[in-house]
Protein backbone atom coordinates (compact mmCIF):
# COMPACT_ATOMS: atom_id res chain seq x y z
CA UNK A 1 0.00 0.00 0.00
CA UNK A 2 1.05 3.36 -0.79
CA UNK A 3 2.05 5.55 2.50
CA UNK A 4 0.04 8.36 2.24
CA UNK A 5 -2.45 5.71 2.85
CA UNK A 6 -0.78 4.95 6.11
CA UNK A 7 -0.76 8.46 6.91
CA UNK A 8 -4.37 9.09 6.23
CA UNK A 9 -5.05 6.06 8.50
CA UNK A 10 -2.81 7.24 11.59
CA UNK A 11 -4.41 10.76 11.24
CA UNK A 12 -8.11 9.47 11.61
CA UNK A 13 -7.20 7.23 14.95
CA UNK A 14 -5.13 10.26 16.21
CA UNK A 15 -7.87 12.83 15.45
CA UNK A 16 -10.53 10.94 16.63
CA UNK A 17 -8.87 10.21 20.06
CA UNK A 18 -7.98 13.48 20.48
CA UNK A 19 -11.37 14.45 19.77
CA UNK A 20 -12.80 12.20 22.52
CA UNK A 21 -9.75 13.58 25.04
CA UNK A 22 -11.25 16.76 24.31
CA UNK A 23 -14.76 15.60 24.69
CA UNK A 24 -13.72 14.29 28.06
CA UNK A 25 -12.56 17.28 29.57
CA UNK A 26 -14.33 19.58 28.55
CA UNK A 27 -17.41 16.89 30.03
CA UNK A 28 -15.55 17.08 33.53
CA UNK A 29 -14.61 20.60 33.74
CA UNK A 30 -18.42 21.04 33.01
CA UNK A 31 -19.04 19.48 36.24
CA UNK A 32 -17.33 21.96 37.92
CA UNK A 33 -19.12 25.02 36.59
CA UNK A 34 -23.04 25.73 37.04
CA UNK A 35 -23.76 24.95 33.75
CA UNK A 36 -27.46 23.54 32.63
CA UNK A 37 -27.78 20.19 32.17
CA UNK A 38 -30.31 20.81 29.75
CA UNK A 39 -27.81 22.29 27.33
CA UNK A 40 -27.30 20.45 24.06
CA UNK A 41 -24.05 20.79 23.94
CA UNK A 42 -23.37 19.17 27.79
CA UNK A 43 -26.08 16.55 26.30
CA UNK A 44 -23.97 15.19 23.34
CA UNK A 45 -21.20 15.32 25.73
CA UNK A 46 -23.16 13.09 28.50
CA UNK A 47 -24.00 10.67 25.70
CA UNK A 48 -20.60 10.38 24.14
CA UNK A 49 -18.40 10.19 28.00
CA UNK A 50 -20.64 8.95 30.44
CA UNK A 51 -20.72 5.37 28.91
CA UNK A 52 -16.98 5.19 29.39
CA UNK A 53 -16.85 6.58 32.53
CA UNK A 54 -18.96 4.52 34.44
CA UNK A 55 -16.94 1.90 33.19
CA UNK A 56 -13.59 3.28 35.47
CA UNK A 57 -16.24 4.42 38.12
CA UNK A 58 -17.19 0.93 38.81
CA UNK A 59 -13.85 0.27 39.50
CA UNK A 60 -12.91 3.44 41.35
CA UNK A 61 -15.32 4.70 42.89
CA UNK A 62 -15.51 8.77 44.01
CA UNK A 63 -13.50 8.90 47.37
CA UNK A 64 -14.03 11.96 50.03
CA UNK A 65 -16.56 13.82 46.96
CA UNK A 66 -13.66 13.71 44.36
CA UNK A 67 -14.33 11.46 41.39
CA UNK A 68 -10.65 9.96 40.28
CA UNK A 69 -12.10 7.82 37.34
CA UNK A 70 -11.32 10.31 34.85
CA UNK A 71 -7.47 10.21 35.58
CA UNK A 72 -7.74 6.11 34.91
CA UNK A 73 -9.90 6.78 31.88
CA UNK A 74 -7.07 8.88 30.40
CA UNK A 75 -4.34 6.42 31.09
CA UNK A 76 -6.75 3.44 29.56
CA UNK A 77 -7.22 5.84 26.77
CA UNK A 78 -3.60 5.68 25.72
CA UNK A 79 -2.97 2.65 26.04
CA UNK A 80 -6.04 1.43 23.53
CA UNK A 81 -4.90 4.54 21.26
CA UNK A 82 -1.27 2.56 21.32
CA UNK A 83 -2.82 -1.13 21.25
CA UNK A 84 -4.49 0.33 17.77
CA UNK A 85 -1.52 1.38 16.51
CA UNK A 86 0.26 -1.87 17.20
CA UNK A 87 -2.56 -3.78 15.51
CA UNK A 88 -2.86 -1.74 12.43
CA UNK A 89 0.56 -0.56 11.84
CA UNK A 90 2.61 -3.50 13.33
CA UNK A 91 4.67 -1.13 15.96
CA UNK A 92 5.62 -2.05 19.49
CA UNK A 93 2.63 -1.01 22.25
CA UNK A 94 5.60 1.03 24.28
Amino acid sequence: MDSSFYIWIYKVISYTFRFYEGALLIYIFSSWFPISRENIIIRFLEDICEPYLKLFRKILPPLAMVDFSPILAFIALGFIERLIYALVFGVSIF
